[in-house]
C-alpha cells in the first residue's frame, strides 16, 4: 500500500481548509497558484498577500463590535496596526484602507506616519499610540506631531523617569499632551526574569499618578495600557494578570475619570500548523464581558478598548518558497532536504526564539512521505528547520533526484517580523542574497495582480553595503 503525503495530511488535517488547497496537484495559496508564481519567478522569493491584512482586521474588528452589542457594552472599539511588526509601505496602507489606528514604538516610526500623512494616506484625527522607551528624540517627534494637530496622539509612559522629560516638552506645548501608563506585568513562570522590564509597577501608579500627572495641566491621563507578551490565551496566566490589570483600572478610572481606553497589547494568535484550534469570537466576548463586569461593579464607565494587533495582522499574508536542491542521507535514518537560501536569513524567528511556521510542498503530494530535516545553505549549524509545532516531526513527500521537476516547499505566515529581524536589503549571514519580494494583491474585479517588490540582492549592492566600491 502507497501512503502518499496527501493520505498523510488528508488523515491527520482537515484539508482543504482556509488558505491551502490544491489544484492540478499543486498546492493554492488563498486560491493563488504557487505553480504559477514558481514559474514567473523562480525560486526563492518571499510572497505578501495583501488581501489576507484586510480579512484578518475586518474578522477581529466585526467580532469585538458583535460581543460590544450583544453585552450592551457602552464603550467602543480601536483596533491599531503595530507598526514595528512590518514597515512596508504596501503592508501598513492595506492596514489603513481598512480605517485602523496606529501604535509606534521608536522615533522614526514618526517620520513614516509623516509621510503617510504627506501621501493622503491617514489623517490627523488618526489615533496614534505611542509605546516603547521615549529617547529625546522619540520625544521631541511626538511633541511635533500634537503641534501640527494630531489631537488623538497617545503617548505611553514606560517608565516614571519619562515623566520629567514629557513635561518639560509639554511645558512648551500650547494644548494639554494626551498620556497614557504602561502596566509592567508579571512574566510566566517559565520566564527568565519576574517582572516585565516594559512598564511602570502596579504598586507605584496610583502614587506616581497623584504625584506627578494629576495636577499637572500641560498633561491629560487618558489610557491604561497592559500588555501580555505571549499573546491573548485561554489559560490561566493570562487570565490572571488580565484581572490584575482590571483591578488597576477600576482604582485608576476612580481617582481620574478622565481615563477613556483600556489598550489590551498582546494579539491574537494566528495558524502555525494545520491543526491550529483558536476560539476568537469566545474570547473576545469574554473580555468584554469581564471588562464590563468590573465596571459595573464599582460603578464607573466602561471604557473605549484598543488592541494592538501586530502578527495576528500580517502574520497569515506572508510566504517564503524555496527549491529542494539536494537530499543528504547523513546516517541511517536522518535524510536532509537542502533548499536555495538560509534559512537563519528568511525565517530568522525560527532559530532565534523557536517559532513555528507552516510548512508545506507544493508539488509531489501524490508521492510517499518521508521524515525530514530542512537545511538551509550557509554554513552555519543553527540553520535548519526540523518540526512543526503542532507534531515534533517533519514529514515531506519523497522524491527522485533525477525527477525531471524539483520538490518545492513553502513556509507559510511567515508575514510578520521576519524582514525586521533579518535586516531586509542589508548585509546577510554567509553573504546569501535576501530572495525577490513578491507582492500579490486583487484588482476591482477580484483577479490577481502580482508584481516584484524588489529583485534578489546582488553582488555589487551587498558590496557597496560592505565598503568595496570606494
Amino acid at each position: 500500500m502507497k501512503n502518499t503525503y496527501f493520505d498523510l495530511i488528508n488523515q491527520s488535517y482537515y484539508f482543504p481548509q482556509e488558505g491551502f488547497d490544491l489544484k492540478s496537484d499543486y498546492l493554492t495559496f488563498h486560491g493563488l497558484s504557487l505553480k504559477y508564481l514558481i514559474e514567473k519567478y523562480d525560486t526563492p522569493f518571499k510572497l505578501v498577500y495583501l488581501p489576507r491584512i484586510g480579512e484578518q482586521i475586518r474578522k477581529a474588528r466585526n467580532l469585538f463590535n458583535r460581543a460590544i452589542k450583544q453585552n450592551g457594552y457602552k464603550g467602543k472599539y480601536h483596533y491599531c496596526y503595530c507598526t514595528k511588526c512590518c514597515h512596508f509601505s504596501h503592508v501598513v496602507k492595506s492596514a489603513l484602507r481598512e480605517k485602523v489606528h496606529l501604535e509606534t514604538s521608536s522615533a522614526f516610526d514618526i517620520d513614516l506616519i509623516l509621510k503617510l500623512l504627506e501621501e493622503g494616506e491617514l489623517t490627523k484625527s488618526t489615533i496614534v499610540v505611542h509605546n516603547g522607551y521615549k529617547t529625546e528624540d522619540y520625544l521631541k517627534k511626538i511633541l511635533h506631531l500634537n503641534e501640527i494637530g494630531f489631537k488623538n496622539s497617545i503617548l505611553v509612559l514606560d517608565s516614571m523617569r519619562e515623566i520629567q522629560r514629557v513635561k518639560m516638552l509639554a511645558s512648551k506645548y500650547n494644548g494639554q499632551l494626551k498620556i497614557g501608563i504602561r502596566i509592567a506585568i508579571d512574566e510566566e513562570p517559565q520566564s527568565a526574569y519576574y517582572t516585565s522590564r516594559l512598564g511602570i509597577r502596579p504598586v507605584e501608579i496610583l502614587d506616581f499618578y497623584q504625584n506627578e500627572i494629576k495636577k499637572d495641566s500641560n498633561l491629560s491621563l487618558k489610557m491604561v495600557h497592559f500588555f501580555i507578551d505571549s499573546g491573548i490565551k485561554d489559560n490561566v496566566y493570562y487570565w490572571g494578570e488580565f484581572q490584575k490589570a482590571l483591578k488597576l483600572f477600576v482604582a485608576l478610572k476612580k481617582a481620574c475619570p478622565d481615563i477613556k481606553a483600556l489598550n489590551l497589547g498582546g494579539g491574537f494568535p494566528i495558524r502555525n500548523n494545520l491543526g491550529f484550534e483558536y476560539d476568537y469570537e469566545y474570547m473576545i466576548n469574554e473580555i468584554v464581558k469581564n471588562i464590563q463586569s468590573a465596571c459595573q461593579e464599582s460603578g464607573i464607565s466602561e471604557p473605549d478598548i484598543f488592541t494592538e494587533f501586530g502578527k495576528y495582522t500580517v502574520g497569515e499574508s506572508g510566504a517564503i518558497i524555496f527549491r529542494v536542491l539536494e537530499q543528504k542521507q547523513q546516517n541511517d535514518r536522518e535524510v536532509w532536504y537542502m533548499v536555495d537560501n538560509s534559512l537563519m536569513n528568511t525565517i530568522p524567528d525560527a532559530w532565534s526564539i523557536l517559532e513555528k511556521f507552516i510548512l508545506l510542498p507544493i508539488n509531489k503530494w501524490n508521492n510517499e512521505y518521508t521524515k525530514v530535516n530542512i537545511g538551509g545553505i550557509s554554513c552555519d549549524h543553527s540553520d535548519y528547520y526540523n518540526s512543526e509545532d503542532f507534531n515534533q516531526q517533519l514529514f515531506l513527500p519523497r522524491f527522485n533526484p533525477s525527477d525531471k521537476e524539483p520538490l518545492y516547499v513553502g513556509f507559510f505566515h511567515t508575514g510578520a517580523y521576519q524582514d525586521s529581524i533579518s535586516g531586509y536589503g542589508g548585509i546577510k549571514h554567509c553573504l546569501i542574497p535576501a530572495p525577490k519580494l513578491i507582492i500579490v494583491d486583487r484588482d476591482e474585479t477580484g483577479n490577481f495582480v502580482d508584481y516584484v517588490y524588489r529583485n534578489e540582492q546582488t553582488v555589487e549592492e551587498m558590496l557597496g553595503i560592505l565598503g568595496y566600491d570606494k
